[in-house]
């Protein structure tokens, strides 16, 4: 009976193609709305609060990576525990990994929101906020910090929706809650003229509305039901959600860690330079953010092979496994190249949009240098992402989370610290390229190493299989 499950489910039979469209673009639909959160602020808040604004919602930024770091944690490990059990038969045990997942994004996510409401103005010092910025990004994590537990069960919530096999549902969940933030960016802070905080309860309320439609749908997954007792926390099913995840979580702190010390490098070396502590803080944090709109592309493609190697890893058909990663990986390239060309080609109209007509000639000058210089290997940094999401989708979760610190931690916080000493602000825009190069060789290598394995577990399995015919 689970030989003819798994032949039945499309996962393992549908063409790997049409999978990639139907799990892919809702996907990527709802990882850009997540970014868009972000930068929807951004946008509204450089127009109307200026520079000062812009530096604070980049020093606010650690904290928004570390409610996704905590959302992929058990979001996409629990994602990739269901659908892994799935594949294997092994129905009874995928209902506790959604429940126990749902049951941590809840707890870890109210925790989070009181430490950073208790202890807003230490961590704030430590993000590198300045006596100016201070106020205005008080003003905005704040409230924001309120909405924490939302956002993570959003987000985390989202992947388990998708991996049920409802990835609209998913996209709908964020497509809501960012539409929403829109307006109410508009009404809060160009028409009640609320500023930081208005951009901050604007984000809060459309994060509250994408929630409700999380709890709505797990009343109703499909494929498992989901029953009280799938919600206990039992050790053995957290343990193993968390280990699968991990790869995720690293990225993201990764992500935060950088940022920390991205932002007190630049707020050192800037104040020693033309261009001031304030400006260079902005213009990394607006090119951080564009470039997430490109990187939640990659990572939405990422997720959504997840469901497609998962379960066929799990069914041990590694052709399929294999194809759909590759699919991935063209598809990222193509967007990666698409956005070297625009970083390249039109560096100040971007930085225009996110500001008023007090900036300085400094903040366009590095800004379309952070651009040119640091992002000069956009096009090949999907490789890493989609790589060490591959490796957290099949379990091989030390593999997913070694990669996924290869860029941050182990390549650009090492090359951060030592290039400024010698080139000053000009070191740190050289960072980037440096460690985008190195952790793609190390992607490929990884990746090629395993490809190879699985051939040799393809060809062990077609042995058996004829000689268990022949017998």
């Amino acid at each position: 009976m689970e030989e003819i499950s798994k032949q039945g489910n499309p996962l393992g039979t549908e063409r790997v193609g049409k999978l990639m469209v139907r799990f892919a673009i809702p996907s990527i639909i709802g990882m850009l709305v997540s970014a868009l959160y972000n930068m929807v602020d951004q946008l509204f808040i450089g127009q109307k609060v200026g520079t000062l604004g812009n530096t604070a919602t980049s020093i606010a930024f650690p904290l928004t990576t570390a409610c996704m770091s905590i959302a992929l944690l058990f979001g996409i490990g629990g994602a990739s525990c269901y659908n892994l059990a799935m594949g294997m038969g092994d129905k009874k045990r995928s209902g506790y990994y959604v429940g126990n997942a749902i049951t941590m994004l809840t707890g870890l996510g109210i925790i989070l929101s009181l430490i950073t409401i208790i202890f807003l103005e230490p961590l704030l010092t430590l993000f590198a906020a300045t006596k100016e910025v201070m106020p205005y990004a008080k003003d905005y994590v704040g409230v924001t910090a309120i909405g924490f537990p939302f956002l993570i069960l959003t987000t985390g919530g989202g992947h388990l929706i998708r991996a049920d096999g409802s990835p609209k549902i998913t996209m709908l969940c964020n497509i809501t809650g960012a539409v929403l933030n829109i307006v109410l960016d508009a009404v809060f802070v160009l028409g009640l003229d609320w500023g930081m905080k208005g951009a901050a309860w604007a984000t809060v309320i459309g994060q509250i509305v994408s929630t409700l439609i999380v709890i709505w749908y797990m009343r109703r997954f499909k494929t498992t039901e989901l029953e009280r007792k799938h919600f206990k926390p039992v050790f053995e099913h957290t343990k193993r959600v968390a280990m699968v995840g991990m790869a995720s979580f690293f990225n993201q702190i990764a992500i935060g860690v950088v940022q920390i010390v991205l932002n007190n490098s630049l707020k050192y070396y800037g104040a020693r330079s033309e261009y001031g502590a304030a400006d260079p803080i902005a213009c990394a944090g607006i090119v951080m953010k564009v470039n997430m709109i490109v990187f939640s592309i990659v990572i939405g493609l990422a997720q959504g092979t997840q469901p497609i190697e998962s379960f066929n890893y799990g069914a041990r058909n590694f052709s399929r496994v294999k194809k759909a990663y590759r699919l991935a990986i063209i598809v990222g390239g193509g967007i990666s190249i698409l956005a070297f060309i625009m970083f390249q080609t039109m560096p100040r109209q971007i930085l225009a949009l996110f500001a008023n007509k007090n900036a300085s000639d400094g903040y366009y000058e590095f800004g379309a240098k952070f651009f040119r210089i640091t992002m000069f290997f956009t096009w090949l940094n999907c490789i890493q992402p989609i790589s060490s999401t591959f490796f957290t989708s099949i379990g091989k979760s030390i593999k997913g989370v070694f990669l996924s610190l290869t860029r941050q931690i182990i390549f650009f916080i090492p090359i951060l610290l030592i290039l400024p000493k010698f080139y000053g602000i000009n070191g740190i825009l050289y960072t980037g390229p440096i460690a985008d190069i190195l952790s793609s060789i190390v992607a490929v290598l990884m990746i090629l190493v395993e490809f190879r394995a699985m051939s040799m577990m393809q060809e062990l399995d077609r042995q058996s299989s004829g000689q268990a015919h022949l017998r």
